[in-house]
């Protein structure tokens, strides 16, 4: 096999890492536009003692592809505080805790008791009738709309930095549509669930929050794609950026930017999908259409490093989220050291929060003077953060997230019809089936896997 992978994301890299498991052999280029490897993923370690992240902040350690490729490359996973299962929401002036189990629900004061009892009455909710619904339009219909407002809305801005009443849940959730189409009401798939779960002995039973435990490693993320990189070593070619594919007698010609065409017989492609329409436009403009109608919102993520001594009583847990109804600046803020204690020295404490996205894009591009200001103002409210940091880092996301937008599905059915075309060509990424690094290594295995020949030994990794 002589293949070709485009950007050295996580997805390129684990895509990579995949193929060689299975054969070793395998001729592989990976050709990045960017002078580093890592795509969303960056690790700033910053003169003052502070561990930032520029994307992607962590990982559940739910995903055992993931897990199991941290073994397959020596590195060790860091798991994150047990206090970060406390997530908050801040509702009508003040912040609350987000019930993990039923008793904590009923005298949880995030919803009002009228509120609460319509959750209850979930359970006489039935399935729907199989159309692509928004997650603004389920949750009112299982939960109720009070319910939907202060849940659903802050998850999906917390999960998409996306807008509830424009995303799929047949495509941002696809579990929550099986379990509606399995047991009609998601209380009655959780009763189900936990029982099944008792009588198999298992320790860890479903609940309402997000399974597993936030993951990282000991210097940041940056770890697992500087040591995928380091796997691949010479293979990656960096500042190389590709501007077309072209398909002929079998073959695939790629024309980088600056440089000579290239044959090979397999292409993957795995960067953004604004960046894959610009590539394959000349191949297939029905595919870049397609591509180029996926949003991606901007997203400004602003650390903050304080003395501890100076934020007064502080929160503990993860952090909180921001509801569209409260009208504030923010998406949300988590205490990064609070997850990994070592994300800030010692005494010291590092908050992340996220400004933009679908609800507001045009906060993420304010100047950083009046961004800080928006920010602080909301700490101040929200948190009672009245004193200055003593660190302060922007990132800026132009496109950020990809938004799954009602119609996603049948947008990926199209294109899936027109790659059909093209053997061996494969468009994998965070633009298609899961936004998360869990999702991007799982979707690289199933690339690798459908790219090699089943009787090469393609079921079975090696040593």
């Amino acid at each position: 096999m002589k293949a070709a992978i485009v950007g050295a994301g996580i997805s390129g890299l684990a895509t990579a890492q995949a193929i060689l498991a299975r054969e070793p052999n395998a001729d592989i280029t990976l050709f990045e536009a960017a002078a580093r490897v890592g795509g969303k993923v960056e690790t700033e370690i910053t003169p003052e003692g502070y561990l930032c992240e520029w994307g992607v902040n962590a990982f559940l350690d739910k995903s055992p592809r993931t897990l199991e490729l941290c073994s397959e490359v020596g590195l060790s996973p860091l798991r994150g505080d047990e206090s970060a299962k406390k997530r908050y929401v801040y509702s009508e002036g003040a912040l609350h805790k987000l019930p993990e189990k039923p008793p904590e629900f009923l005298a949880s004061g995030l919803l009002s008791l009228t509120g609460r009892l319509r959750v209850l009455g979930e359970v006489f909710t039935g399935p729907g009738d199989g159309s692509d619904e928004t997650l603004e339009q389920f949750g009112i219909r299982h939960l109720g709309r009070e319910a939907y407002e202060k849940l659903i809305d802050p998850m999906a801005s917390g999960v998409f930095a996306g807008d509830a009443s424009r995303l799929s849940l047949k495509s941002c959730f696809p579990r929550m549509r099986e379990l509606e189409a399995d047991y009609g009401s998601l209380i009655r798939a959780l009763i189900r669930l936990q029982r099944e779960a008792r009588r198999a002995g298992g320790k860890d039973t479903p609940g309402p929050a997000p399974g597993g435990m936030l993951t990282s490693f000991s210097h940041g993320m940056s770890m697992l794609t500087d040591i995928l990189a380091g796997y691949l070593g010479e293979r990656i070619r960096l500042a190389a950026p590709v501007e077309a594919v072209s398909y002929e007698g079998g073959r695939y010609t790629l024309y980088p930017a600056d440089g000579e065409a290239e044959e090979f017989d397999t292409v993957v492609i795995a960067v953004p999908a604004y960046a894959q329409a610009r590539i394959v436009r000349d191949l297939s403009p029905a595919i870049a259409d397609e591509l180029e109608a996926i949003p991606y919102p901007p997203v400004t993520v602003v650390c903050l490093g304080y003395d501890r001594a100076t934020m007064g009583p502080g929160l503990d847990g993860f952090g909180f989220l921001v509801p569209s109804r409260e009208r504030r600046d923010i998406l949300g803020t988590v205490v990064d050291s609070n997850v990994f204690s070592n994300r800030a020295p010692p005494g010291k404490v590092l908050l992340r929060t996220l400004v933009g996205g679908a609800r507001s894009p045009d906060l993420a591009e304010l100047p950083d003077d009046r961004l800080l200001q928006q920010v602080f103002g909301d700490l101040k409210d929200i948190m009672g953060v009245a004193t200055e940091p003593e660190f302060v880092s922007i990132y800026r996301h132009r496109r950020a997230i990809p938004q799954y937008l009602v119609g996603h599905a049948g947008r990926l059915d199209l294109i899936d019809e027109e790659l059909a075309r093209f053997p061996r060509l494969v468009l994998t990424g965070n633009a298609y089936r899961g936004v998360s690094l869990n999702d991007c290594v799982l979707n690289a295995e199933k690339s690798a896997v459908s790219l090699l020949p089943q009787d090469t030994g393609a079921g079975a990794r090696q040593p």
